[in-house]
């Protein structure tokens, strides 16, 4: 049997404070997603001001950083070169903004932001993933 690392929602909660601070830093009101390793919602958070679709949007990012194991701008790359019968996956969402969360070494799980550009969402999910490299 394998021992492996788990997001515990205080953990959720850390790497949110850290994403809303980024975007309240620079008044971008976003939608805030944190995911466990199976994509499964673990905490959300939507800042004042964001827009509905955001709260969907933020958890489908999350959701496809989770399952692909790989930031949604590489899934957006790919597409983009045409591949486009990525498209037909499930939980495909390649739009940058969703960043897997690492914690030594493993997938814990994945943050998905939705709000403002998508490089802008980027730069948010960056601060929050920040908190378990410091961790480390």
């Amino acid at each position: 049997m394998k021992t492996k690392f788990e997001l515990s929602l205080i953990d959720a909660k850390q790497i949110a404070k850290a994403a809303a601070e980024e975007a309240l830093r620079q008044d971008w009101r976003v939608v805030i997603a944190i995911v466990d390793d199976a994509g499964l919602l673990v905490y959300l958070e939507r800042l004042d001001g964001a827009q509905p679709a955001s709260s969907d949007i933020a958890q489908h990012k999350a959701k496809a950083a989770a399952l692909f194991k790989r930031p949604t701008k590489a899934l957006e790359e790919v597409v983009a070169n045409g591949r486009v019968a990525l498209l037909s996956l499930p939980h495909m969402t390649p739009v940058e903004g969703g960043l897997p969360l690492i914690y030594k070494g493993q997938v814990v799980g994945a943050i998905g932001i939705s709000g403002v550009q998508s490089a802008q969402d980027a730069q948010i999910a960056a601060a929050g993933a920040a908190v378990l490299e410091k961790m480390s």
